[in-house]
């Protein structure tokens, strides 16, 4: 099997700035284009300093404002149009910018969330050559048969049908495989591509209304690691092989098995596991089975990925997974499809894992909060999640965007798909207005691996209403949630505990720190060691031996009333135990004083 990806690579290209013309690859076609990409920017960027920052200075505000709207809405048409002329990578930099509401204003964000990335396929001659060239031998011997039509092509690459040859098909147990191929040249207009967004990136950092919000070169260092492991094939490999290690005990999950022998970095072989869409709701129906079941099914299990693994699929559109009926078992059937002794009825397959999100013990921890707020429809205790996490500088002012949390859960919290469409538009729109204007208002931005938490969720949510019309995201995370609050409430119970016997601790040590104090201020200070001082320090020993007596019994009371639902003994040990330091504050810390 080969070695995994160096990614020393990608990091590296990921961080490195921006280069000078004469480092860029050496064909004039290149280098036209990474000019032709320079003179857009620097052309919208100067119009941007004219409009929200020279005209507002000399009075204009009112200008400015009341032409903003159809500005950013021409500025984003046009980059659709340059995205799709240019292709290459510049069709996911339209998509991931679609995806950033935290930092884009919706005009754009809402133009460019149209762009498909679906271009012409490159000539079969050019991937004959391409691939011959890395698998080492002619197509005829790797495979016995492969269709020069593509199944798909992409700014990126093309996938092909084929077949392999009769001692690869014996080895791997399938004939039926897909080949996915990196378009040729891809890896020069990547390289020029992100050259080009890296010089953007360092002049977007002078821009003050840009720069207060976002760092520029940290985003485009993101989309660079994401796009460069996108087209190391050897990285999606290795991340089908996880995935498919992830699920191998739960029958509702299968993933393509990869032919190692045929595949490099610029060619992956798949077995061919084409079945019907996710979202083919007639297709569904047809084979028996409930779309209703699958999106219940579904939601499980991506929500299962991120809160239980920690390691996700972040492109679950409807084109990379498939629902598979399982020979032999009965359709339709709910149990089944959780996998029991007769086998599941269907199945759910993911393909394509070249992008992938992995979530850290700190995001996963963060996460959880989230969630925990959110199944709460708790504003406050969200805003704070949020600023655990990292989005939010801790020096933020919150409270405009607590207040739009509340109205967020108040008004529409707990509905599902079917109750917002019966919500006034217009409501949704000026809601959607005035909340989108106060995240970004804030020094907010969403780091990369938490950038596609929301984009593989919020394609899991639209694939599920898709299904069910009545389907509740506030229901399919409710199992969750309430599995979390049950951790977070054992937590707090050992919490409670451990400070309760620490606290007991200090007790028993603070008398006899007391009588030490006493001591060395009566051996060090005879001028003013005198009754009356003494008599003082008494009175103040017995005050804080009944403070602490109090603060003991209070700690051990509430530690048995929280353990009695999950360690009744226990929890009625320490209520009775309690009695011991309410005695001891009640009857004045320990009896008359012997100083006297």
């Amino acid at each position: 099997m080969p070695s995994a990806p160096d990614s020393s690579r990608a990091a590296a290209s990921a961080d490195d700035p921006a280069p000078a013309d004469h480092s860029l690859p050496g064909s004039g076609e290149t280098r036209a284009r990474y000019r032709r990409i320079i003179r857009f920017a620097l052309r919208y960027l100067v119009q941007t300093w004219w409009f929200e920052i020279v005209l507002p200075r000399i009075g204009l505000e009112r200008l400015t404002e009341r032409g903003r709207e159809a500005r950013l809405t021409r500025i984003a048409q046009r980059f659709h149009a340059l995205a799709i002329e240019l292709g290459g990578l510049m069709i996911k930099v339209g998509q991931f910018l679609s995806s950033r509401l935290d930092v884009l204003p919706p005009e754009i964000t809402r133009e460019l969330a149209g762009l498909q990335d679906e271009v012409p396929p490159a000539s079969f001659g050019e991937i004959r050559r391409l691939a011959e060239a890395e698998l080492g031998v002619p197509l005829e011997q790797a495979f016995s048969s492969f269709d020069e039509t593509p199944v798909a092509a992409a700014s990126l690459g093309q996938a092909h049908r084929a077949r392999l040859a009769a001692l690869d098909a014996a080895d791997s147990g399938f004939e039926q495989v897909v080949v996915k191929v990196q378009r040729p040249g891809i890896q020069a207009i990547v390289d020029v591509d992100l050259a080009a967004l890296r010089r953007v990136a360092g002049w977007l950092r002078h821009l003050r209304i840009v720069s207060d919000h976002v760092d520029t070169r940290a985003l485009v260092a993101e989309f660079a690691t994401t796009s460069l492991q996108e087209i190391d094939y050897l990285h999606e490999a290795l991340g089908a092989e996880r995935f498919a290690e992830m699920f191998a005990a739960d029958r509702r999950v299968a993933v393509p098995e990869v032919v190692w022998e045929r595949t490099s970095r610029r060619v992956l072989t798949l077995s061919d596991v084409t079945a019907i869409k996710i979202n083919d709701v007639d297709g569904l129906r047809a084979a028996g089975i409930d779309p209703a079941e699958v999106a219940s099914v579904f939601a499980e299990v991506m929500f299962e990925q991120l809160f239980g693994h920690g390691y996700f699929h972040a492109d679950p559109h409807p084109g990379n997974v498939f629902v598979t009926p399982v020979a032999g078992s009965s359709a339709g059937d709910p149990g089944n499809a959780r996998g029991d002794g007769s086998g599941p009825s269907w199945r759910l397959t993911f393909v394509d894992f070249g992008m992938m999100g992995e979530v850290t013990d700190d995001l996963r921890e963060g996460l959880r909060r989230l969630l925990i707020a959110v199944a709460a429809r708790d504003g406050r205790r969200l805003v704070e999640s949020i600023q655990d996490v990292g989005i939010l500088l801790p020096t933020s002012d919150t409270a405009e965007l607590e207040r739009a949390m509340s109205q967020l859960f108040d008004r529409f919290g707990g509905m599902g798909f079917a109750q917002l469409r019966k919500v006034d538009q217009r409501e949704f729109r000026d809601f959607g207005r005035d909340f989108g204007a106060v995240v970004r208002s804030l020094p907010l931005q969403l780091p990369e691996d938490f950038l596609l938490v929301i984009r593989s969720m919020s394609l899991t949510s639209g694939v599920c209403s898709s299904l069910d019309p009545d389907f509740n995201v506030w229901d399919a995370i409710e199992p969750y949630a309430s599995r979390l609050l049950r951790e977070e409430s054992g937590n707090v119970v050992a919490s409670t505990v451990k400070e309760a016997l620490s606290v007991a601790g200090i007790a028993m040590r603070l008398p006899g720190r007391i009588d030490a104090l006493i001591t060395r201020v009566n051996e060090g200070s005879a001028t003013v060691a005198t009754p009356a001082i003494d008599r003082r320090l008494a009175r103040l020993e017995r005050l804080v031996r009944r403070a602490v007596g109090a603060i003991v019994f209070a700690g051990f009371l509430v530690g048995g009333i929280l353990l009695l639902p999950q360690a009744m003994p226990l929890g009625i040990v320490l209520m009775c135990v309690s009695a011991v330091p309410l005695g001891y504050a009640a009857l004045g810390g320990g009896g008359p004083d012997r100083r006297r």
